[in-house]
């Protein structure tokens, strides 16, 4: 298997998510209100599955790898495109933690806002995935000899390792300062 595998993988599981928000977000409004434990599973899913997991991967491993190679010009600026997809998902989730915040507030006008970032989520992940999965992962595996490519996966699968002990030394760090 080549490290594209899993990462892959995780696309499938974000789509998942993806197509369950966006059945559920018709029957958010100001009257039915929404469920804030159920922006927070959803934001929690982002943060620490799409996010850290999933682009910890890309960031901290492909990408610091692929930056130690003679990349071409068009490689390179995906990836800079990519880099970019993922600071615009962080901050759209961010947005989406705030209008929460302000809905459970007693601001009713935050649905809205809660609306437009479920969208722009839904929206935003099926483009960034097909750039991965149709063009980046294929492109930039010629960078990598066949050697390289089983060590890339094999951290991958550290970094995986070390994700569920550090998701719960936040929760209990979080727990610890309230």
């Amino acid at each position: 298997m080549k490290p594209r595998g899993p990462l892959m993988w995780e696309h499938r599981l974000i789509e998942q998510l993806i197509k369950t928000v966006e059945k559920v977000i018709p029957g958010i409004d100001p009257v039915k209100g929404v469920d804030p434990v159920f922006i927070d599973t959803i934001v929690d899913f982002f943060r620490v599955y799409a996010d850290r997991t999933h682009h910890g991967k890309e960031e901290d491993l492909l990408f610091k790898a692929l930056e130690k190679k003679p990349m071409s010009p068009e490689d390179q600026a995906l990836m800079q495109e990519l880099v970019e997809d993922h600071r615009k998902a962080r901050s759209g989730v961010a947005d989406l933690v705030s209008a929460k915040e302000k809905y459970i507030s007693g601001n009713a006008q935050a649905i809205e806002t809660i609306k437009e970032k479920l969208n722009f989520l839904i929206g935003f992940y099926p483009g960034h995935i097909l750039k991965e999965d149709k063009v980046f992962f294929l492109n930039t595996e010629k960078y990598f000899s066949p050697a390289e490519l089983d060590e890339l996966l094999n951290q991958f699968y550290k970094f995986d390792q070390g994700m569920i002990h550090e998701k719960y030394r936040n929760v209990v760090a979080g727990i610890i300062r309230s």
